[in-house]
């Protein structure tokens, strides 16, 4: 498995639908030249009430969304700013089909949940520090807050688990063709 993508840690709670791609990293950005100078503007141009961006995303390693999370234009600078962020594991009730398939092309990971289940883990965990262990072998997700600890199981398609463990598109390309 590719050991510099982690797939647990801290949860940064997103408590929204449709979080645009342009919201993720700010189209203005698209011309920088390396990955690293997407990192300190991602989620600038997101608004929520309840979000301090500055304060919110450090230390996080995983996202837990609403649905549609990453619609918009269809950009791998989304996924970039996310993984420069340390940022590699998305949980969703659904994702734009581009944003979803970009995140498994940089092996990361994008796990949709039924919506009752993204709504039971935002009502016990959100205004929690809450930590994801993601087991990808078993296919659960352990979550945490204080004395609570919840598995959550989860399907991924053969392949894209295989882009996930080689990390990514390239590295899985070069390992078979």
């Amino acid at each position: 498995m590719d050991t510099h993508k982690n797939f647990s840690g801290k949860v940064l709670f997103l408590d929204r639908d449709d979080i645009n791609t342009d919201e993720i990293i700010a189209a203005k950005y698209l011309t920088e030249i390396t990955r690293d100078a997407l990192g300190p503007h991602l989620f600038e141009d997101l608004n929520l009430e309840v979000f301090r961006r500055q304060v919110d995303i450090a230390g996080k390693s995983a996202i837990i969304t609403r649905s549609n999370f990453g619609c918009g234009s269809s950009r791998e600078h989304a996924p970039w700013a996310l993984e420069v962020n340390g940022i590699h594991l998305v949980i969703a009730e659904s994702f734009a089909r581009i944003f979803r398939q970009n995140m498994f092309n940089c092996g990361m990971l994008a796990v949709e949940l039924p919506a009752a289940s993204i709504d039971t883990l935002f009502k016990s965990y959100a205004r929690q520090e809450t930590t994801v262990t993601t087991d990808l072998k078993k296919q659960v997700f352990i979550i945490t807050a204080g004395d609570q600890t919840e598995n959550i199981p989860f399907s991924l398609p053969d392949f894209e688990r295989k882009l996930v463990e080689t990390g990514g598109w390239v590295e899985y390309a070069d390992s078979h063709y």
